[in-house]
């Protein structure tokens, strides 16, 4: 009989858990996405969102640990995945469930990896650059409804209005797109829930998700840096 060790390392249950990291990040994706496009309402509606996110104390700082335990066990368990279908003769995460599905072969398949790793590198620069980025104490500060705010706002329009980086930040959203193109239906079959007449359905979702998101996130910084005639 197997260990509990071996049976937990075993590929089903490495995809499962890249699987449900991967629905929660998505969930997590769809609500950024949703505050992010508080910047078009103008800077006291985005600074009042990220003070009241800030507000939140104790709970936002358990939200951001277990946020990032889903990225890393999501990272470390697709690396992992990947590399076993390497080992197994370059056979592809897309079709390694069964020979008897059709393929579902794309680029964004057969990129998962790189995108993600694209991705990871991407999530340290915007963390470095926002959230570690200057504070009140560097002078970043507004007042709204009366109270004294971190400008935010005003740090992130700065930076969408630097060439180099909102540029960066827009291919790296395509990038996004590319992931959740694969992503988002194959965590379904990875968790058995997709059948002859529900997988065309999710491959179509993850479709319009990929189209949504990947363009949601690319409008916002060329939008400022068109604004703030970058371009």
């Amino acid at each position: 009989m197997a260990s509990q060790t071996g049976l937990w390392w075993t590929a089903v249950a490495r995809k499962f858990l890249m699987a449900v990291t991967g629905l929660g990040l998505f969930g997590f994706v769809c609500i950024h996405l949703a505050g992010n496009l508080l910047l078009l309402a103008g800077p006291e509606a985005f600074n009042l969102y990220s003070h009241r996110l800030i507000s939140t104390g104790p709970f936002l700082y358990v939200a951001e640990i277990l946020l990032a335990a889903a990225f890393l066990l999501h990272i470390f368990t697709g690396i992992t995945v990947t590399l076993g279908n390497w080992r197994a003769r370059g056979v592809s995460y897309s079709i390694y469930r069964s020979k008897r599905e059709t393929s579902r072969m794309t680029l964004s398949s057969r990129t998962m990896i790189w995108t993600g790793l694209l991705m990871l590198v991407f999530l340290v620069v915007h963390l470095w650059t926002f959230k570690y980025g200057p504070n009140i104490a560097e002078g970043y500060v507004t007042q709204v409804r009366g109270e004294r705010v971190r400008d935010l706002y005003r740090l992130v329009v700065e930076w969408f209005q630097v060439p180099w980086y909102s540029l960066y930040y827009a291919a790296s959203m395509v990038f996004l797109g590319f992931h959740l193109r694969h992503g988002f239906w194959s965590a379904f079959q990875s968790l058995g829930l997709g059948n002859r007449r529900l997988t065309p359905l999710l491959y179509g979702a993850s479709l319009v998700f990929a189209l949504a998101f990947g363009i949601g996130f690319l409008f916002i910084p060329l939008w400022f840096l068109v604004e703030g005639k970058g371009l």
